[in-house]
């Protein structure tokens, strides 16, 4: 029996011997139930009501001798003087190899219909590993998507955001990253998602190929704020178990931003002051402690996809901003793009990976950086040519870049179940810039 399963067990003893404090509840008002003549600390969850049917809540605020909670379930039938028990610990969730291939609710409970979940229950609370103790991030991780393999690259343990509006790719984009990605074993995050989506990812999108290798953790938008919020920990904490076992993790959380929406609500309801666009200021502490424990640990790495639903298509608005402020790097969708059919719908030239250059070769980036000219050189003249006003001769590179444009289309797109292995993206991207520039049509 490991030390820390010991210290468990030891721990829930020494709380089943203290004598039981019940408290009441004293008032209820929208999302917060306040509750008094019980002890507790913030974090803490406490059960409401009798043996037949408690609900759980958890503390969240403090107020002299009342606790300010917020349920983890509907709250209708809670009343004035209702009983209430102090479970003594926060919220904890099953961790082990059993999560592999499972669907878990935004509570870490199994809704997929299958056994139980064996293995230790912790926190869902951690610290993240010391910036000293962390590898350094100086391996590629392919995602046999090639426009990401080639232009945008990913190394082991980094953290990037994919920034795009809503209904723009971004659960398609998620759902071809998994099947193609070289990890051992993939975490899944769906915050805020609408129900009728969930089951066309898992059997449609993810497939049974996709959800053998992974953890999907769901809590759909009808759930209350703090499963929607504490859904994102848990996700976040089953990946930290894989990659403190020494596993190599892709954790991809749909999304952030519906993330700090739930926390938004949270905050307001207890009393917190709006700040900017109304969100108050524990939303962007929140971001940055639950973003940084995602990377390279002593052993083992997470490398993270979060995804930032932006309102309006402003990709300036206040978490975007602070995401990307964040992370290492992001991934821009177009809805342009989208709707012409374009898919993955990423605007290269807007995107940008922060360690590109530590998890490619020289001969790489100078293929990368060649491409990238040629398509900024046809951004900047696609007007002229298009009324007609553009002179060849004018601009080499957009003279390349136009007769060259079908075929460099054909290299950014890529179909949803058609993965390439990296050696071939770069293979390819050779063969364009290099060889005689036939079409690569059909031949991937």
């Amino acid at each position: 029996m490991s030390t820390s399963t010991l210290r468990s067990r030891l721990s829930s003893a020494v709380r089943a011997a203290k004598p039981m404090a019940v408290g009441e509840v004293t008032g209820a008002v929208g999302l917060r139930v306040t509750v008094s003549g019980i002890g507790a600390r913030v974090g803490d969850l406490l059960q409401i009501g009798g043996d037949d049917e408690p609900i759980l809540a958890e503390v969240v605020a403090l107020e002299g001798e009342r606790l300010s909670c917020l349920p983890l379930g509907p709250i209708t039938g809670i009343g004035t003087g209702a009983p209430v028990v102090n479970t003594g610990a926060p919220l904890q969730v099953p961790v082990g190899p059993d999560l592999r291939g499972r669907v878990l609710d935004g509570l870490g409970r199994p809704m997929d219909g299958g056994p139980p979940l064996r293995g230790e229950r912790v926190s869902i609370d951690a610290v993240p590993p010391s910036a000293l103790a962390r590898q350094t991030v100086d391996r590629p991780m392919p995602l046999g998507v090639r426009v990401l393999d080639t232009l945008i690259p990913l190394g082991r343990g980094q953290r990037m955001g994919i920034f795009a509006g809503s209904g723009v790719g971004k659960s398609s984009l998620m759902s071809m990253i998994t099947r193609g990605c070289d990890c051992e074993i993939a975490v899944i995050g769906l915050i805020g998602e609408r129900g009728r989506e969930v089951r066309e990812f898992l059997e449609r999108d993810l497939g049974p190929e996709g959800l053998a290798r992974s953890v999907v953790v769901i809590a759909t938008g009808d759930q209350p704020p703090l499963v929607r919020l504490r859904a994102a920990f848990v996700a976040t904490r089953m990946a930290e178990w894989f990659r403190d076992s020494g596993s190599d993790v892709l954790l991809m959380m749909d999304s952030v931003t519906r993330t700090a929406m739930a926390q938004r609500e949270v905050g307001l309801s207890v009393g917190e002051p709006p700040a900017t666009r109304g969100y108050p200021p524990s939303v962007f502490g929140m971001m940055a402690s639950l973003l940084e424990r995602a990377g390279p640990g002593a052993i083992g790495s997470i490398t993270a996809l979060y995804t930032v639903l932006v309102e309006g298509d402003d990709h300036n608005e206040p978490i975007a901003d602070a995401a990307r402020g964040i992370l290492d790097g992001h991934i821009v969708l177009d809805r342009k793009l989208a709707t012409s059919g374009h898919f993955p719908a990423i605007e290269a030239l807007e995107s940008i990976s922060r360690v590109a250059n530590v998890v490619t070769t020289p001969e790489q980036r100078a293929l990368a950086t060649r491409l990238r000219r040629l398509l900024a050189a046809h951004r900047d003249v696609r007007e002229l040519v298009e009324i007609g006003a553009y002179v060849p001769g004018t601009n080499p590179d957009a003279d390349l870049a136009n007769a060259m444009w079908p075929q460099i289309l054909a290299f950014l797109r890529q179909s949803l179940d058609e993965p390439t292995p990296v050696e071939h993206s770069w293979a390819l991207l050779n063969s364009l810039l290099n060889a005689d520039s036939l079409p690569i049509e059909g031949r991937s």
